[in-house]
């Protein structure tokens, strides 16, 4: 909303911090900001008599155009000139507005006060709102724009269209536009082909994904990589392999996504052979596959490895970068070497919330509490320093400071393990009530978890089963679990996985169709980092039809083409999912 107001003060300001340097497109006299706030004077048509050389300058400016300070100066111009109405020229201004303002607000005024938009224009605003936080929305405006005649969706429109979908998670409006691109006959169209392979995989339907895949005449790089990335985050770690291998050519991308895959899905001795035949064959490695093999090294705590790998990217990277030196400082950290981990860290020169992070999980879960603990009262006074309202723990800490570096949720998780381990019952309270009333942070599974090994480690084993008992599930933490569960796999508390185990049986004998229930015992195990035991109750829970949200059904793309028309009105379940 700010940059809103900015834009109508620099449009409207007699006077202007940088002209244009052209003077056609000096800033309008105080005489015409009258005049130019009515909506009339939007809606002034092209004059067909303007001369040639009056468009031609107009189209040079929008080709010029670099600051948002002269695209106010051309909108004026536009206006004035009486161009505006022009979808040659407002989709130009449009599209700019897009680039220079980054305002989805001051692009959707500028739509508005064009009269008959093309599809360029539809399809700018379409692709603004899927790249916002309101791309729920895109869908909405899509079908509205289905009832003006003179819209008529081409195959630009359904690339961002698509991908707003596949951000809302929601397969039935993903459908509904595949079935539009069939009706409009761009179904086959490359881009579309890509954004439909990556909703599937997204939505969880490979098969769809391979489908079309599998009919596609021509494919490129992002075709190839986008099929490959669906089989790995699915698990399906041979299938991708051999896409992999099938590739008629590869670039970086395709090689981070295989070791990426392996080393999700706990198999890093693979994404160090693959790094090796990457380097081998000569190709250039970026910061993502560095982390990548930084990480594969740690998760398999091959300290030699690791060591190697360091040297290695010295020697090709003399300056790394915030992320792969964090990397490094996580990976020296679960070898055990946080002697190592606190030198990185001391020489790093600069440091964010993930470094200080790595660093007090590494004191807190790999080597002394104690020392974890001091660096997270060093990370907390710097906090305090720079922040007047958190001189005490009695005040909250205003969050949002980008200069600030808040604790977050992993952050606790470290503390409330340190705490654990050293048997603090009266520190762990006081950090989990900072947690929540100072830092506002919401607690998870994980934090939960650590408090119950607390207190169960001083015999207080009702209030034990009582805290894992009433684990809010308002998410499904079962998603997210694989995050900490590295992280809590290795801090064993005595007795823990039987507790929890014993609980959570206990709790879905009582009450079979409980998901928070089964949620609870696959966390469990997967703290424990027993994955079989992970599995076979996710095997469970689909069996017996445990499902936190109903999932939608495939429809025959046919019936939806004919369902959806210019006027059609989406179900109220979509409609739901959209706001």
């Amino acid at each position: 909303m700010a940059n809103s107001v900015r834009s109508r003060t620099l449009l409207f300001t007699p006077q202007s911090p940088k002209p244009f340097p052209f003077s056609s497109l000096s800033p309008p006299s105080p005489s015409s900001i009258d005049v130019m706030n009515t909506s009339h004077y939007y809606s002034k048509k092209p004059d067909l008599s303007l001369s040639a050389n009056i468009k031609n300058k107009a189209l040079h400016f929008l080709n010029c155009c670099k600051t948002s300070t002269h695209l106010f100066q051309i909108q004026a111009h536009l206006i004035t000139s009486g161009l505006f109405q022009d979808p040659s020229y407002s989709g130009r201004l449009l599209k700019l507005s897009t680039n220079l303002c980054n305002d989805l607000y001051f692009t959707l005024s500028i739509f508005k006060c064009i009269d008959f938009p093309d599809a360029f224009c539809v399809n700018t605003v379409i692709k603004n709102y899927s790249c916002s936080n309101y791309y729920r929305k895109a869908v909405l405006f899509y079908i509205e724009m289905l009832r003006y005649k003179n819209f008529l969706p081409n195959s630009f429109t359904f690339p961002p269209l698509i991908s707003a979908c596949t951000k809302s998670n929601c397969l039935s409006l993903g459908q509904m536009c595949h079935g539009q691109a069939l009706k409009y006959g761009v179904e086959n169209v490359l881009p579309v082909q890509n954004t439909l392979i990556h909703f599937y995989a997204c939505c969880g339907f490979m098969d769809v994904a391979q489908k079309v895949f599998g009919e596609m005449l021509i494919r490129d790089l992002v075709t190839w990589n986008t099929i490959i990335d669906g089989f790995a985050k699915a698990g399906e770690m041979d299938l991708a392999h051999k896409l992999f291998d099938a590739m008629p050519r590869r670039n970086v991308v395709s090689w981070n996504i295989m070791i990426s895959g392996y080393l999700n899905f706990r198999s890093p001795g693979n994404a160090l052979k693959l790094f090796r035949e990457m380097t081998g064959i000569g190709f250039e490695i970026n910061d993502t596959a560095a982390v990548n093999v930084i990480a594969a090294c740690g998760r398999s705590n091959r300290l030699r490895e690791g060591r190697s790998v360091h040297a290695f990217l010295l020697k090709r990277l003399p300056n790394l970068s915030l992320i792969v030196d964090t990397a490094m400082v996580d990976m020296y950290g679960k070898c055990g070497k946080v002697d190592l981990a606190q030198v990185i860290f001391d020489r790093m020169p600069n440091k964010n919330l993930v470094s200080w992070n790595t660093m007090i999980l590494g004191h807190c879960i790999h080597a002394n509490p104690a020392d974890g603990l001091s660096l997270f009262a060093e990370m907390v006074g710097k906090c305090r320093q720079k922040d007047d309202s958190a001189v005490n723990f009695g005040k909250n800490v205003k969050i949002g400071e980008e200069h600030l570096i808040i604790p977050d949720e992993f952050t606790f998780i470290g503390v409330l393990c340190a705490c654990a381990r050293k048997g603090m019952l009266t520190g762990g309270r006081n950090y989990f009530s900072q947690m929540i009333n100072v830092f506002h942070v919401k607690p998870n599974f994980a934090h939960y978890w650590c408090m119950a090994n607390l207190l169960a480690k001083f015999g207080l084993m009702q209030e034990a089963v009582d805290i894992l008992k009433n684990i809010p599930t308002d998410e499904d933490m079962s998603r997210e679990s694989s995050l900490w569960a590295g992280i809590l796999g290795s801090c064993r508390f005595q007795g823990d996985v039987i507790l929890g185990e014993q609980i959570a049986k206990e709790l879905i004998e009582q009450d079979p169709h409980n998901f928070s229930y089964y949620n609870l015992l696959v966390n469990v195990y997967s703290v424990a980092g027993r994955w079989e035991e992970v599995a076979r109750t996710k095997y469970m829970m689909k069996q017996r039809g445990i499902k936190r949200v109903p999932c939608s059904n495939l429809k025959d793309l046919k019936e939806i083409v004919h369902n959806v028309d210019a006027g059609c009105k989406l179900s109220k379940d979509s409609q739901m999912k959209l706001r």
